[in-house]
């Protein structure tokens, strides 16, 4: 597992640590086995934006936070300027760039993520979080799943949909995809 995503791990075991919440109550919050959450803390496997999404939401920590481990300050406005956005690199297939880290009490999270091809056979993951998204394709061509529906957005189209139903999103024609992701709380 690649150094951010262990740093994700030690800031998620951290927080548990200092909110004094057991294995247990964090596996409930994340809807998955308290095995599965140790694996998580340990950096022994990817942690999903919808697991973070939904701990930041809970314990009402900012998701950039948890991500990249500084917390906001500006509540007036926040400029991120092109390519200087705090990035984290979750897999080698996904990459997020946060556009609005520095501002506190977000309503919404904006992301630019760079989805890498992967092998055509391989599935597309699929995940949920609380809230709304909305999806904008800047370059590429993206296959969006929702709910078992396949969508298929090229450059300039854009999708917003209720992010509590199963989705995920796979790279088209072998090149990467890079779109616009807010998540709105």
């Amino acid at each position: 597992m690649n150094e951010q995503i262990k740093q994700i791990a030690e800031r998620l075991a951290g927080l548990r640590e200092v909110l004094e919440i057991t294995p247990e109550e964090m596996t409930r919050v994340c809807m998955m086995s308290t095995e599965q959450y140790l694996e998580l803390e340990k950096g022994e496997t990817d942690i999903s934006v919808s697991t973070l999404h939904l701990i930041s939401q809970t314990y009402r920590v900012e998701l950039t936070t948890l991500m990249f481990g500084d917390e906001p300050r500006m509540s007036s406005y926040f400029v991120t300027r092109k390519g200087k956005g705090v990035a984290v690199e979750r897999t080698k297939a996904y990459k997020y760039q946060s556009l609005a880290a520095g501002f506190a009490g977000r309503n919404a999270d904006p992301f630019l993520v760079t989805v890498h091809p992967k092998e055509e056979h391989e599935p597309v993951y699929q995940n949920t979080h609380p809230g709304q998204e909305y999806n904008m394709v800047l370059e590429g061509r993206l296959l969006l799943q929702i709910n078992g529906k396949e969508l298929i957005l090229e450059s300039g189209d854009s999708i917003y949909f209720n992010s509590e139903l199963p989705h995920g999103m796979k790279a088209l024609d072998g090149e990467k995809v890079t779109f616009l992701a807010v998540i709105i709380s």
